[in-house]
């Protein structure tokens, strides 16, 4: 640990220049008495820090000085290798700033430049990302190879215990899912819906190598080829496109004479198309296919009928 710590410490300096002992003890979250005997064991190593008195002081590296990645640890490499910044934020840091240490100073302005005008974080506004809590044994458990005890929640909603035999973890737009043998069969589950996430000591009965690569794309399209994608024709008023087009994918467009505009829609089956049409029945008209546009009808009615009952639920 004080090793890594030792090597963020020469990372930080060769990155950021002269530092205080206050900010490098901010920095790494220790105190200051550890950051001063941390540059002193430095430098008895070799690394050449030295100190700038008065009242811009701090500490600095020699000019010069250079750094290279044999010092990544397994952790890190790991986190870089696997694109876990999500998975170990601070690992991934950590590898971040070896690597920007070891670029030549001009692709190291350019990159820091660079990060600071993009940022990639798992969580929107409402929703959270993937607990931890979850998530990190989970990780532990693939890396080492060690079966798992948890809960998983099933579509209907109803918690079911399971062990499983993890193979790997896959993160596909903004969810995560783990790989695993389950009484024999590979199975993708959506690691959302885990819980209660127990590592044992018994080994998972998996294969020595795995393409995840492959196994995401298989699974993609054995779940794509379970639906009847179908097109639907719609009429659409100004205000309704924009919240419509978001909603589905629009394969084409036309403007109409009247100020609406005709798509063509598609949808995974008709009962999607319902789904997300009906909730725009004020500003579409569907053209075809009919029994879709009878649906949309058949709802709003069932709608309307509700809103008319009085609060005993009589007419």
């Amino acid at each position: 640990m004080r090793t890594d710590r030792l090597l963020s410490l020469v990372a930080l300096l060769r990155l950021r220049g002269r530092m205080t002992a206050a900010e490098i003890a901010g920095e790494l979250e220790v105190s200051e008495r550890t950051v001063l005997r941390d540059i002193d064991s430095l430098s008895i190593s070799g690394i050449p820090v030295y100190a700038e008195r008065g009242r811009n002081g701090g500490f600095s590296l020699l000019p010069g000085f250079r750094a290279d990645l044999s010092t990544l640890s397994v952790d890190e490499a790991t986190a870089l290798l696997a694109g876990a910044g999500r998975l170990a934020p601070a690992d991934f840091a950590s590898a971040m700033r070896k690597i920007a240490v070891a670029l030549p100073e001009r692709q190291r302005a350019q990159a820091t430049h660079a990060a600071q005008r993009i940022l990639v974080r798992p969580e929107g506004y409402l929703g959270e990302s993937t607990p931890m809590t979850v998530l990190a044994p989970l990780q532990q458990a693939v890396l080492e190879g060690r079966r798992v005890r948890l809960t998983y929640r099933r579509f209907d909603g109803e918690p079911k215990p399971r062990t499983l035999d993890p193979i790997g973890l896959i993160a596909a737009d903004s969810a995560w899912y783990l790989v695993a043998n389950s009484q024999g069969a590979q199975r993708m589950f959506r690691v959302s819906r885990c819980r209660d996430v127990e590592v044992l000591d018994d080994p998972a009965d998996r294969p020595d190598d795995v393409d995840l690569e492959s196994i995401w794309e298989e699974s993609r399209r054995s779940f794509r080829e379970r639906f009847e994608f179908i097109e639907v024709v719609v009429d659409v008023d100004a205000e309704t496109l924009p919240a419509l087009s978001h909603a589905a994918k629009v394969l084409e467009s036309e403007p109409r004479g009247n100020g609406d505009t005709r798509l063509t829609v598609k949808f995974s089956d008709r009962r999607h198309a319902a789904n997300v049409l009906w909730r725009f029945a004020d500003g579409v008209r569907v053209i075809e296919p009919d029994d879709v546009a009878q649906e949309i009808v058949e709802r709003v009615r069932r709608m309307v009928r509700r809103l008319e009952l009085r609060p005993d639920g009589t007419p």
